[in-house]
């Protein structure tokens, strides 16, 4: 794998991503009491909890994709919950990166495509997408998958196609939900140490949602989520995966 060029994370002391205070129900069902967090540029962090304590409702909160119901979520000094659905959209194509527990890649698509997708929705020309799509993924170390469909693919080969079509875009926030969930267990060491080493050498922020204390060990702060509320939220001391 060839470094990634890093970036400088921010020097103001002002958190690059953030929630205050917010809250979100499903119909009558609280999925947030009132979350306040704040993320650094650079940081790994893992949000950790049960089935239904709000993580995933969290992160999506904090990607835009979700806008809750009161309190604000702010990246980079915008207060997202201001932004319009499209306006919210276009961030997350220029500015964040998603990896999803079960890829997400288009299946007609090899490798290249898939990886350049974000730029083509950008307004990238083709040629130019695919030729970052190619450095990206000889970057991370797969260019022998350039051409091959996901279908061709292991999970954790298509997993690590997933990792290079986040970091294409040069985000400042990769998001993963449960990114080694559907993997076997020396699998998900690997795209998790894949994972957790390109963002950090990018100098992009993770946020990553996980039921599994060995997965958040990868990451570098972890706060636990129960019953809609943060129940902790404390630095690890030290990162190394699964066990």
């Amino acid at each position: 794998m060839t470094p990634l060029s890093p970036t400088s994370p921010s020097a103001s002391p002002t958190p690059l991503l953030a929630t205050s205070d917010i809250t979100l129900h499903f119909g009558q069902v609280r999925a947030l009491a009132g979350v306040s967090v704040g993320i650094a540029a650079g940081e790994t962090v893992a949000i950790m909890g049960p089935s239904g304590s709000g993580k995933s409702t969290l992160l999506h909160c904090l990607s835009g994709v979700l806008v809750p119901d009161g309190g604000s979520v702010s990246f980079d000094g915008e207060d997202l919950t201001q932004l319009s659905d499209k306006a919210r959209s276009q961030l997350r194509l220029r500015r964040f990166g998603f990896v999803f527990q079960d890829n997400q890649l288009i299946p007609e698509l090899v490798a290249r495509e898939n990886v350049a997708l974000p730029l083509l929705l950008t307004g990238t020309g083709r040629g130019k997408a695919l030729k970052e799509a190619d450095s990206m993924l000889e970057r991370i170390g797969i260019a022998e998958l350039r051409d091959r469909r996901p279908g061709d693919m292991s999970g954790g080969q298509a997993q690590r196609v997933a990792i290079a079509r986040a970091l294409v875009g040069r985000p400042s926030v990769v998001f993963a939900d449960e990114p080694s969930g559907a993997l076997d267990q020396a699998t998900g060491h690997e795209v998790m140490q894949l994972l957790t080493t390109t963002v950090t050498m990018a100098g992009a922020s993770l946020v990553l949602v996980t039921h599994d204390p060995n997965v958040a060990r990868w990451c570098g702060r972890l706060i636990e989520i129960r019953d809609g509320l943060v129940h902790s939220d404390r630095v690890l001391a030290a990162q190394g995966g699964l066990q």
